[in-house]
């Protein structure tokens, strides 16, 4: 058996965190279109208090559907992981934060750890087993840096 600390380890760990912080990124902008709607998330963006609701609203749903998406394939991982990193600061501490540690009453656990898990891909990478993986490999330059 592989010793826990090989690279197939490690590329397997980064694609169970892609996959599942994509897909919940995904679900979130998928939701703030086509389940509130737009305008309803600016309602909702509004009444929490977030600056700019109006386009606050669907830069959010648009980050977190396209995102999701791009984390899930493994491509342009490192950008949207920090793209989705800062929006979930940005909603930990203009909503969240002052409610305190439990999603049930509006607190930051979820964003928190959203937060964090989009930092750690975009240090670590998506691997080789996604799509930049397949189509960069370990090639080094601008291109694979930036696809990753």
């Amino acid at each position: 058996m592989a010793r826990a600390t090989s690279p197939v380890f490690a590329d397997t760990a980064r694609t169970i965190l892609r996959v599942a912080l994509g897909t919940v990124f995904l679900a979130h902008g998928w939701q703030k279109f086509f389940e509130f709607t737009i305008p309803g998330a600016q309602g909702a963006f509004a009444q929490m208090g977030v600056p700019g609701a109006e386009i606050a609203a669907p830069v959010a749903a648009t980050l977190e559907l396209v995102g999701g998406a791009l984390l899930i394939l493994g491509v342009l991982t490192r950008i949207a992981g920090i793209l989705l990193a800062l929006e979930m600061l940005g909603a930990l501490f203009l909503v969240h934060a002052s409610a305190g540690m439990f999603v049930e009453k509006g607190g930051m656990e979820l964003v928190l750890v959203l937060a964090a898990g989009a930092a750690a891909v975009a240090l670590v990478g998506p691997g080789r087993f996604s799509a930049s993986g397949l189509l960069f490999g370990r090639a080094s330059g601008r291109w694979a840096t930036i696809a990753a």
